[in-house]
């Protein structure tokens, strides 16, 4: 499914006109990128919960000078509710 077709079923489910359908989306995309960007996590309940966890630094090849570079960082991660799971069953 892709966000146009989200915005579709959004404005489709709500009454509201595709514009305000995809504005809503982005507020609420842009909510959740804040706070895991702040390291907080995000709980929307009966779907499941998006986290922010650490990598342990590891050394790569730059493909394009064959240097080795040590790559470390944050990653988001989702966790799916159990009514999430069950559904997908």
């Amino acid at each position: 499914m892709t966000k146009a077709e989200i915005v579709k079923r959004m404005s489709d489910a709500s009454g509201w006109p595709k514009a305000g359908s995809e504005r809503a989306l982005r507020a609420a995309l842009a909510g959740i990128r804040a706070s895991l960007k702040r390291g907080d996590p995000v709980t929307l309940v009966g779907f499941g919960t998006f986290s922010v966890a650490r990598r342990k630094p590891r050394t790569v090849k730059n493909p394009r000078t064959g240097q080795a570079v040590t790559v470390a960082g944050r990653i988001p991660r989702f966790k799916p509710s159990k009514e999430m799971k069950q559904a997908v069953r």
